[in-house]
């Protein structure tokens, strides 16, 4: 995936197989400068949070979701989820235990993770799995 940030000229991309993350300073169209950024095998597709500061993307195959900090331009986090997680936009919510959340389902499963997204007043929940819920079915085909 090819995503813009909200906070400069950049782009964040996902290198499907190599896992890693290119941020790339359009700032310049003739000297683009890229930044490589360590995150985990397979990524594909994801979403914002609500603040549109991170970007969580799906590694699939790796069943992780890699976070990256579009303001600061570094990986913010790497959460553990269940098997094959859904390359999709997801979803934003206030859980009202954990505060601020991305959720997002598994593809062929029927777990729902749930991704605290909220560094500064819920740090303890930051960057981790919060909860799973029993969806229906067999996931979001």
């Amino acid at each position: 995936s090819i995503v813009a940030s909200h906070f400069k000229p950049e782009f964040v991309v996902n290198v499907k197989e190599t896992g890693k993350i290119r941020m790339v300073d359009y700032s310049d169209i003739h000297n683009l400068k890229e930044t490589e950024i360590e995150a985990a095998r397979f990524l594909h597709d994801g979403g914002w949070d609500a603040s549109k500061r991170y970007f969580l993307v799906a590694a699939n195959q790796s069943n992780k979701v890699a976070v990256v900090d579009a303001k600061e331009g570094k990986l913010a986090g790497l959460v553990d989820v269940g098997k094959i997680p859904h390359p999709g936009r997801g979803a934003n919510f206030v859980h009202p235990k954990y505060g601020p959340v991305w959720a997002t389902g598994h593809l062929g499963d029927d777990p729902i993770a749930l991704i605290g997204t909220d560094p500064e007043k819920h740090k303890d929940n930051a960057w981790k799995m919060v909860q799973s819920l029993k969806g229906q079915g067999g996931g979001p085909l």
